[in-house]
């Protein structure tokens, strides 16, 4: 232990004693009910320190996120849905993908296109792509700059989707810049 930990242990070990001292000079007259209220709030106190320290494990089962393993690798879990979600910053803005190994290009909802600062109006919707829902119009647009992780590529094609989607979806135009696409024990492993 450090000093400073040290120093910040003794304070809490002071505080700790003149707070209970008090409470037992002031509840004296029925040592019963206090030792029953201390006891309670004993419980709170460990079930919040239990809670902080198993925080990363609850909250990695409850909203499972990506996290990069190393330099050129990241492990994206399973969302609960049974699809695998992947945060990409495009130009500079977070956008959320569904992963898409069926998809052959990158898929931007019309919404999506228009955060990360494509002006709608000017698309040419001049492409079809054939979907579970039939076939839509879709216009070409050239990513400047594409971000996941500490992993930047520049040029990235993709398509926006002229009709309406839940998800933008991460397809084979990016995914293929990847030398490795592993899914295995519910994660999806890209490896550079």
């Amino acid at each position: 232990m450090s000093t400073d930990q040290i120093m910040q242990l003794t304070y809490l070990v002071l505080l700790a004693a003149a707070i209970g001292g008090s409470a037992i000079v002031a509840g004296r007259s029925n040592m019963g009910k206090m030792a029953q209220q201390a006891a309670i709030w004993a419980l709170i106190f460990v079930g919040v320190i239990g809670a902080y320290g198993l925080w990363e494990d609850i909250s990695s089962d409850v909203n499972p996120r990506q996290a990069m393993v190393d330099e050129r690798t990241i492990a994206v879990p399973r969302g609960n849905d049974g699809h695998y979600h992947l945060t990409l910053d495009i130009n500079d803005t977070p956008v959320q993908f569904v992963v898409d190994t069926g998809a052959s290009q990158v898929v931007l909802s019309q919404r999506d296109a228009a955060r990360i600062g494509l002006d709608l109006a000017s698309l040419q919707y001049s492409g079809a792509a054939n979907t579970a829902n039939g076939v839509v119009r879709t216009a070409p647009v050239l990513l400047d700059e594409v971000r996941l992780g500490d992993i930047t590529d520049s040029g990235v094609p993709a398509v926006v989707n002229q009709g309406a989607m839940d998800a933008s979806l991460l397809g084979m135009t990016y995914l293929g810049l990847y030398d490795r696409i592993e899914i295995a024990n519910g994660q999806l492993v890209l490896r550079r």
